[in-house]
C-alpha cells in the first residue's frame, strides 16, 4: 500500500459530520455527513508522514498505541566486506529507523482464518 492508496481508504472511510443541520437529516441521517475529498485526504497522509519523519529526526520515538512504535538507533561504524570484489571497507556510523509492532497489531496479524 502506497501514500496514494492510504489517502483512498482515508476518503472513503472518514466523514466529518455537518456543523449545520438540514431538513433532510430526519429522513436519511447518512445525509448529515460531509464526505473527504481526494485532496483533503492526501493532504492529511502527508501530514501525518511529515510529523513522524520530523520527529525521528530530532530523535525522538513516535509511538501509535494498538499500532507500533517507531524509533532512531544509532549504528557505529564497522568494517564490510563488498560481495563482488571481496574488497575489506569501512561503512560509517549512521542512524536507522526501527519499527517495533505492538503485541494488538501482532495479534491481528497472526490470527487463523477459517
Amino acid at each position: 500500500m502506497n501514500k496514494t492508496d492510504l489517502a483512498k481508504r482515508i476518503r472513503d472511510r472518514v466523514r466529518f459530520k455537518k456543523k449545520k443541520k438540514e431538513r433532510q437529516q430526519f429522513l436519511f441521517p447518512e445525509f448529515n455527513y460531509d464526505l473527504l475529498t481526494r485532496k483533503r485526504a492526501a493532504e492529511l497522509v502527508r501530514t501525518t508522514f511529515d510529523i513522524i519523519a520530523n520527529t525521528l529526526e530530532k530523535g525522538d520515538y513516535v509511538l501509535i498505541s494498538g499500532f507500533g512504535k517507531f524509533k532512531v538507533r544509532f549504528k557505529w561504524a564497522r568494517k564490510g566486506r563488498n560481495p563482488r570484489t571481496g574488497e575489506t571497507i569501512v561503512l560509517d556510523s549512521h542512524r536507522v529507523v526501527v519499527f517495533h509492532s505492538s503485541p494488538k497489531l501482532r495479534e491481528k496479524i497472526n490470527q487463523k482464518t477459517e
